[in-house]
């Protein structure tokens, strides 16, 4: 996906694996997506699962048919890395290092993970277990594996990565840094009080974002908008546009030159094909010429975005 300057843009959705990955790669192109988010396994269990040489082969395969290289991961929602409890931090660690070696066979370009929630014990002490743990996954791996990114959260619960400081912290006292980065989610910065709905606060919050971590370390965007109120501290996700955000935040993250390269993944519900709805209105707020192209080859939807 080219803009209007011809220069590459990377925008995706997640996207289900029930029918196999390489069909995930299959279904992204028919959405005129040039990136992908998948989970590797049931993100709400504890149970592993291994990959066939099959499925490697085949996801491969529709890597290089479909054109689409940027494909992430999510890690498992049970994983904790900031709890005390030695065996949540057992089988946190445990699942970590399973869903980067997934990653690292599949070839994927990044593992997106929720820091964890310290449950009462306190920030400092969360924070301090999260780069300790996170230390021991490095230290035991010792194939290659994709950048793990540690996503902004809404700050529901007791969970860690709702302050900026949180992220930087963390990568500051981890004993590796170069394997990590940073995924900002819209939504979950919003309901943690990182107002972006106009262009004065906008440009607060990245200047916030750029004084604490540095875009640097921005690898990656989920673009949501967000059910609840600024500052709620309460993650749902809402249709580009339909939540409290609106829509000026995502038409300045879609013509930010800062932002161009990095990529922008869409976590929005997914009734009557409201993907499609979703990524038309962020392709068409910048700009795009674009076409929707089935897994046949066969183009469905030729749209033309604004030229200006």
């Amino acid at each position: 996906m080219e803009n209007k300057n011809n220069k590459k843009w990377f925008l995706g959705a997640h996207l289900s694996i029930a029918k196999g990955f390489d069909h995930a790669l299959y279904e992204a192109r028919s959405l005129g997506c040039t990136a992908l988010q998948i989970f590797t396994k049931n993100a709400n269990t504890w149970n592993e699962r291994d990959i066939s040489e099959t499925e490697i082969k085949r996801f491969l395969q529709a890597k290089h048919e479909t054109g689409i290289e940027m494909v992430a991961s999510h890690t498992s929602y049970l994983i904790n890395p900031a709890s005390e409890e030695p065996e949540i931090q057992k089988k946190s660690i445990r699942a970590l290092k399973a869903e980067l070696i997934r990653a690292g066979k599949l070839e994927l370009s990044c593992v997106v993970i929720h820091p964890g929630a310290h449950k009462g014990t306190g920030v400092k002490q969360g924070l301090d277990r999260i780069a300790e743990n996170l230390d021991t996954v490095f230290d035991q791996l010792t194939t290659h594996i994709p950048l793990l990114l540690l996503e902004t959260t809404a700050g529901q619960g007791s969970s860690l990565g709702n302050c900026f400081n949180h992220l930087s912290t963390i990568m500051e006292k981890v004993a590796r840094p170069e394997k990590l980065g940073i995924c900002m989610d819209t939504s979950h910065i919003f309901a943690a009080g990182y107002d972006i709905r106009t262009d004065q606060s906008y440009e607060q919050t990245m200047d916030a974002f750029e004084s604490a971590i540095g875009f640097q370390h921005l690898h990656l965007f989920h673009l949501n908008d967000s059910k609840k109120d600024m500052g709620s501290g309460i993650d749902r996700h809402e249709h580009i546009g339909k939540g409290f955000i609106g829509t000026n935040a995502f038409r300045r993250i879609m013509n930010d030159s800062r932002f161009m390269h990095i990529p922008k993944i869409i976590e929005t519900p997914k009734e009557n094909n409201m993907d499609r709805v979703n990524l038309t209105l962020l392709k068409t707020m910048a700009g795009f010429y674009f076409q929707v192209i089935d897994v046949t080859g066969a183009n469905l939807n030729p749209i033309n975005g604004p030229t200006k």
